[in-house]
């Protein structure tokens, strides 16, 4: 005998009452996209599946309405390289930004020349047999840039991308200018969720200092914590974490890219998704 939860018979039972409540419902066929939500629902209620699982449908779901904008890394916070650089002033960029593909400018932001991987930088660092810095010609070595428009839906920018085998495009408004950039792993977090790696130091302290003026701050970092190393006295009655506090000033969800002042700090977003704000630059303004 077999009284398990998770036994094929329980499992069948649980399928047959849920379908039994959708088909009766619906009398068929969800028919629109809060029917189908709410068919997800009903399964997960039903041990059909399990929260995450239900989180990376509807991600799913909202691709199809969320515009490049919405997810892009805006113009101002690229990690670009010009064209004239040095392999010198290069290496110490791609470095401490940890990316994997960097743009490259002409004379502005909005001249983007092409796109720098830095896998193709290895055989000029000085551990390899033959390295020879001289030989470095960075126009040779640039990968095509591929241009889309704010608008465009995140879910055709994925097929896009699969199509291409690409994993990053320069983002444009309706002007023809920079806009910012978007990439394969900012769709998929849209998705699964936020994607950590080796450089998302802020995970493990939740204040990291960036410079005199700049700090990355967890929008989940308790206020009582933020007053105590800024020394300021924020209140924590009505919020208990600083992305609460934030979000609270904004009136609104903020997307990435947005900015709020508070007394002498500047908020501004760096992570976010449709529950809670994830990653904040804060910036001080002395005096």
């Amino acid at each position: 005998m077999n009284d398990e939860p998770s036994s094929p018979q329980h499992h069948d039972t649980a399928l047959s009452r849920w379908w039994h409540r959708i088909t009766h419902r619906f009398a068929g066929a969800p028919r629109t996209r809060e029917d189908l939500l709410e068919v997800l629902d009903e399964a997960r209620d039903a041990n059909l599946m399990d929260a995450d699982a239900l989180t990376m449908f509807q991600g799913v779901l909202e691709t199809a309405e969320t515009q490049v904008r919405d997810i892009m890394v805006p113009r101002a916070q690229m990690v670009v390289v010009e064209r004239d650089w040095s392999l010198e002033t290069i290496l110490p960029v791609v470095v401490e930004s940890g990316h994997s593909r960097f743009p490259v400018i002409g004379d502005s932001r909005d001249e983007v020349v092409g796109i720098l991987l830095a896998k193709d930088l290895l055989k000029f660092t000085s551990t390899v047999e033959g390295f020879n810095a001289a030989t470095f010609d960075l126009g040779r070595m640039l990968r095509p840039a591929v241009f889309v428009p704010e608008s465009k839906r995140v879910n055709i920018l994925l097929k896009d991308f699969r199509k291409g085998r690409n994993h990053m495009a320069l983002v444009v408004d309706e002007y023809g200018g920079m806009a910012g950039l978007v990439t394969i792993e900012d769709v998929l977090e849209q998705i699964v969720g936020e994607i950590d790696d080796e450089y998302d130091e802020v995970e493990g302290a939740r204040i990291l200092k960036q410079d005199e003026r700049r700090y990355l701050v967890n929008g989940l970092t308790p206020i009582e914590e933020f007053n105590e190393y800024f020394g300021t006295d924020f209140p924590n009655e009505e919020f208990d974490t600083v992305g609460g506090l934030v979000m609270h000033r904004f009136g609104h969800m903020p997307k990435r890219g947005e900015s709020v002042r508070i007394e002498r700090y500047t908020f501004n977003v760096q992570r976010a998704d449709s529950r809670r704000l994830q990653l904040l630059q804060v910036t001080f303004s002395p005096g």
